[in-house]
Order: structure tokens, then C-alpha cells, then sequence
């Protein structure tokens, strides 16, 4: 690897849906240290569910500690509405905080039919989604620190 990240890390992460939010933490934590971020420069928050985790995610934005913000969080269809406005509210949510901050909000959240699908992608056939944020995230980090940021330009 070129550069070792030198900066902090945060997670924010639901609680709903522990099974799968569970692994996709544990996946992005080893993404993390494989990519040289040490343990004490990774800070987890918990949050109720996922859609509490855009407010979380721009609170830790506004701090200025972090290179990037992971969040993490597994929705699962139901047989109600519910669904569709939780997954477009954490969708926009997440994106207007990266876009607001210039800071990356790396979007791990599983939004899937069915908690199987939604377990082959925390861990399963289909890798860790969290993991693969996580990876998004250093990467994200070292693209924004090389570009500097606007206020750095003047």
C-alpha cells in the first residue's frame, strides 16, 4: 500500500437488524485494519435503526475528527409502506450529509427483500458489504485528502 491512513475512522451503525448489522460491522472493522487504520483511530456509534443514521452521520461530520463516516444498517421489506420511505429517507439523508460536508459518507446500508438476501451480503455468498464500505471509505479518504479540500485552495 502507498499510504498507510494516518486519520480517524467512524462507523455509525443500527441497531435494528443486529444479526446482519452485527456482521457488517465486524466486515468493515476488518476492512479497516487491512487497510492500515489502527483500532484506536476507529470510533463506532449505535443508533436505533437505520433511520436515525443520516443525523448521526452529520453529527460526526460537524466534528471534523473524521476522514470518512461508514454507515451501516440492513432494511428489510415488510408488508407495509414502511420499507420504501425508510430506504429514500437514509438514501437522500446520507448523501445530503456527504454532499453538505464534503466529507465521505460511505453508504452500507442493505436495503433487500428478505433477511437471507440480506445475510449473503453480510458475510455470505455474496461477501460483507460492510467490509467492501469500508474499503470505499479509505480509499474515499485518500481521493479527498489528494484533491484538498476547498478551503485548503484559497
Amino acid at each position: 500500500m502507498a499510504d498507510q491512513p494516518s486519520g480517524r475512522f467512524a462507523i455509525a451503525a443500527a441497531k435494528f437488524n443486529s444479526e446482519v448489522v452485527d456482521r457488517l460491522i465486524e466486515g468493515a472493522m476488518q476492512g479497516l485494519r487491512q487497510h492500515g487504520v489502527r483500532e484506536s483511530h476507529i470510533h463506532l456509534v449505535r443508533v436505533p435503526g437505520a433511520f436515525e443514521l443520516p443525523l448521526v452521520c452529520q453529527k460526526l461530520a460537524d466534528t471534523d475528527q473524521y476522514e470518512a463516516v461508514i454507515a451501516l444498517g440492513a432494511v428489510i421489506r415488510g408488508d407495509t409502506d414502511h420499507y420504501e420511505y425508510v430506504c429514500r429517507g437514509v438514501t437522500d439523508g446520507i448523501m445530503r450529509v456527504s454532499l453538505d460536508t464534503g466529507i465521505p459518507m460511505i453508504f452500507g446500508v442493505l436495503t433487500c427483500q428478505t433477511e437471507e438476501l440480506a445475510l449473503e451480503r453480510a458475510g455470505g455468498k455474496h461477501g460483507n458489504k460492510g467490509y467492501d464500505a469500508a474499503v470505499a471509505a479509505v480509499e474515499m479518504a485518500a481521493l479527498i485528502k489528494q484533491m484538498g479540500r476547498p478551503e485548503d485552495q484559497n
